[in-house]
C-alpha cells in the first residue's frame, strides 16, 4: 500500500494546484441553482384554487364564501374543462368540484368532493387540503355536529414535473459528478502520456493496478469534496431539504463517482490527444444530460426513447440521488437503481483496464 498511498498524495497534491478548474467545474451547477433558486421564491401568498360549482344550491354558496374569505386562497370559478387546462399551465394550484349531490339532508351519505392537484406543488397541496377540511367541518357542525358529512377524495393528475430545486438538485449533483470524473480522469491520463510520465512510470515497481487506485482515490477526494460545496450551499443558502439519510446520498455519490472515472479512463486510453478526449467526453456526457431525467422526469419523454433513457448510467445515479433526496428512501429502496449502477460500474472497470496502456495509445 506504500506506492498507492505516496501517488495519491502526489496526485493529489498536483489536482489541488489547479483551482481555476476546480473553481469553474462548480460554476455551472451553482448557476443553474440560483436561477432555479430565485424562480422558486417568486409569486406571491395567495394559492389560486379552481372551483367548479355543479350544485349551485345555498349549502354550496355558502361554501364558497367561506373559501373567498380565506386570506390563504384566491378563488377562481369556472367549468372542470377549463380549470384542467389551468392547472396544468400552473394557473391555478388546485381544483375543488363540488357535485349535484352536495346537499344538506342529514339523511343522505354524504357526498365525495374531488380535489384534483398537481402532486410536485406538495407545500400548496398540504395548504389547501388544510383549509378545505376545516371549512368543511364548519359546515358540518353546523348540519349534522360531529357526524362527518363530507369527505375529500384528492386526484393527483401530476400536471407538471416538479420544477423546484428539491427535484433539480439530485440531477445537477449527478450531472456534475459525472462531468468532473469523465473530464478529470481522461484529460489526466492523455496529458501523462504525452508528457511522458506513464512511460517513466512503467520503468518503475508501481503496478497498472496501484497507478488506478491512486489517480482514483485522489480524483474522488475532490470530487466528493466539489459536491460536498455544492450540497452545502443548497441546504443552508437556497432552502433545498434533503429528506433521506446523507450517509446513503453520499454512498451512492461514491458509487457514481468511481463509476464515471473508470469510464474516463477508458476514453483517455482510447483518445490520442486532448482534442480527442474531449470530443469522445462530450459524445458521452451531453446526451445523458438531456436523456437522464435530470431537468424533467424521463417518463415525460417519447416512449421510443424511454426504454433507452432508462438504462443510461447517468440514469440511475440520478434515480438513486433522486430517491433518496426527495422521497427519503433507503439504499435497501433503491436497490433497482444500485444493481444498474453496479453492472455499469463493471463494464467501464473491464473497458479501462482492458484498454490502459503506459506507453502507447490503444489502437
Amino acid at each position: 500500500m506504500r506506492f498507492p498511498l505516496q501517488l495519491t498524495k502526489v496526485f493529489l497534491k498536483t489536482f489541488l494546484r489547479d483551482r481555476q478548474s476546480m473553481f469553474f467545474s462548480l460554476v455551472f451547477p451553482l448557476s443553474l441553482m440560483v436561477v432555479f433558486g430565485f424562480i422558486n421564491r417568486g409569486g406571491g401568498d395567495a394559492l389560486d384554487l379552481g372551483v367548479v360549482d355543479q350544485a349551485a344550491n345555498e349549502l354550496s354558496q355558502e361554501f364558497i364564501t367561506a373559501l373567498v374569505g380565506n386570506p390563504l386562497l384566491e378563488v377562481v370559478l369556472g367549468d372542470e374543462a377549463a380549470l384542467r387546462e389551468s392547472l396544468i399551465e400552473g394557473q391555478v394550484s388546485a381544483i375543488l368540484i363540488l357535485p349535484e349531490n352536495f346537499e344538506p339532508d342529514p339523511e343522505l351519505d354524504g357526498a365525495d368532493i374531488r380535489v384534483i392537484v398537481d402532486a410536485s406543488q406538495v407545500r400548496q397541496q398540504a395548504i389547501i387540503v388544510s383549509v378545505l377540511q376545516q371549512a368543511l367541518l364548519t359546515i358540518e357542525r353546523e348540519y349534522r355536529g360531529t357526524q362527518a358529512l363530507f369527505k375529500l377524495a384528492v386526484e393527483d393528475v401530476q400536471a407538471r414535473v416538479q420544477s423546484y430545486l428539491d427535484f433539480l438538485l439530485p440531477g445537477i449533483i449527478a450531472f456534475t459528478l459525472m462531468q468532473i470524473s469523465i473530464a478529470g480522469s481522461g484529460f489526466n491520463i492523455v496529458e501523462y502520456r504525452r508528457k511522458g510520465i506513464l512511460k517513466r512510470l512503467f520503468v518503475t515497481p508501481i503496478t497498472p493496478a496501484e497507478f488506478i487506485t491512486a489517480i482514483v482515490s485522489a480524483r474522488l477526494f475532490l470530487c466528493l469534496a466539489q459536491l460536498s460545496v455544492l450540497l452545502a450551499i443548497a441546504i443552508l443558502a437556497l432552502d433545498v431539504t434533503v429528506v433521506g439519510s446523507l450517509v446513503s446520498l453520499y454512498s451512492v455519490i461514491i458509487l457514481g463517482s468511481v463509476l464515471f472515472l473508470c469510464i474516463g479512463f477508458s476514453l483517455g486510453s482510447l483518445a490520442k490527444t486532448q482534442q480527442a478526449v474531449q470530443a469522445i467526453g462530450n459524445i458521452v456526457i451531453f446526451p445523458q444530460m438531456f436523456l437522464s431525467g435530470i431537468f424533467f422526469p424521463i417518463q415525460a419523454m417519447p416512449e421510443f426513447i424511454q426504454p433507452i433513457a432508462t438504462l443510461l448510467p447517468l440514469s440511475f445515479v440520478a434515480s438513486a440521488l433522486r430517491e433518496i433526496a426527495t422521497n427519503g428512501m433507503a439504499l435497501t429502496g433503491i436497490l433497482p437503481d444500485l444493481l444498474g449502477i453496479a453492472v455499469w460500474l463493471a463494464i467501464g472497470f473491464v473497458l479501462a483496464t482492458r484498454y490502459f496502456v503506459w506507453k502507447e495509445v490503444a489502437g
